[in-house]
């Protein structure tokens, strides 16, 4: 109900004439919308999770709004420094993408050339260096895949257990359940995967077929090193994607990270994104103590000059977000529309 009122309300601040006042504003020109993607799908991912994911269509007509909105797309690191010097120039944006998916490589980058955007990739390095489907996700995609059919734990973990994945609510329940077990087991990442390709046997999902589409998967240090090559700007989101609550853990993920990169790409990384948008104000001196200059976060709105360095908000697009909500944002319209508690991914 908030989604259609605001939709109609967008449409019809648009039709007089307000899209106009407030884009060329000096409120906007004082503030700086960081886009934050997640996927481009190289199938169906788009259905699965359409807060994440987004099709190459869907895509392009982001960045074709983005030229026809007549926004600057600076990188990240400029766009965050003029910010706080106060000298951004004109409906100002920039694109970041978090994981560093296969499809940014080769879904989301072809379309970033045709438009000449600059863009910030912030890649965990652990599943780049590993190459099979990342675990968690690739778990809740199976499941959603065969969300009409039944799933046999005994075969999968040894339990008595059968769920109807058709049931209301049983495909979260039984995705954290296998989560579970592997976590309470310790599982390798190579255990990870045989249990991942025993839920896919179990649902009659062809599980090579995704591993050769490299569908879930990052990208290959090959991949970023090109991409590197080639100026995509790659940056720290923990080696494992976990933000541990101890310093010491938390610290050698982001030392992991950054030792990952640097070897891949030859560079040093300095800018960071919280994985899942988890943050706690305790993370804040370790940062600084790690050299990093910036984190982004999945709090929704513009950054300021007001905003922390280290706690920068972003707006997530995916398919979930209609084009004239896309368009207000660009604007600065939606940030003054109301809009329900986003809750940290």
């Amino acid at each position: 109900m908030l989604k259609k009122f605001k939709q109609t309300t967008l449409g019809t601040l648009k039709s007089s004439g307000v899209f106009k006042l407030v884009e060329n504003s000096r409120w906007r020109q004082r503030h700086l919308l960081i886009l934050a993607y997640h996927g481009i799908s190289l199938d169906d991912e788009h259905q699965w999770d359409p807060s994440l994911y987004m099709t190459a269509d869907c895509f392009r007509q982001r960045m074709q709004l983005l030229k026809d909105s007549n926004c600057t797309v600076l990188p990240l690191a400029e766009a965050i420094r003029r910010l706080y010097s106060q000298d951004l120039p004109e409906r100002c944006v920039a694109l970041t993408f978090d994981d560093g998916n296969h499809d940014f490589y080769s879904r989301a980058w072809p379309i970033l050339r045709e438009f000449d955007f600059p863009v910030t990739v912030y890649l965990s390095t652990y599943y780049s260096l590993y190459p099979k489907p990342v675990f968690d996700v690739i778990c809740s995609y199976l499941l959603w895949k065969g969300r009409k059919g039944q799933l046999d734990f005994r075969p999968i973990t040894g339990q008595e257990m059968v769920v109807d994945l058709s049931a209301n609510g049983s495909v979260a329940h039984t995705v954290a359940a296998i989560l579970k077990f592997a976590h309470d087991h310790n599982l390798s990442a190579k255990d990870k995967d045989e249990l991942a390709a025993k839920v896919a046997a179990q649902l009659n999902i062809d599980y090579e077929a995704l591993i050769e589409k490299r569908l879930l998967h990052l990208m290959s240090p090959e991949e970023v090193k090109t991409l590197a090559s080639e100026g995509v700007d790659i940056q720290l989101h923990t080696h494992r994607h976990r933000v541990p609550s101890e310093r010491s853990l938390f610290m050698r993920e982001i030392d992991d990270n950054k030792q990952s990169i640097q070897e891949i790409t030859g560079g040093v990384a300095s800018h960071f994104c919280y994985p899942s948008g988890v943050y706690s104000q305790s993370f804040l001196p370790w940062l600084e103590e790690a050299g990093v200059v910036s984190a982004t976060t999945c709090d929704v709105g513009f950054a300021s000059r007001q905003s922390h360095p280290l706690l920068l908000p972003r707006l997530l697009d995916g398919s979930g977000l209609s084009e004239i909500e896309f368009e207000g944002w660009l604007t600065g319209v939606s940030a003054a529309l109301p809009r329900r508690r986003e809750a940290r991914q």
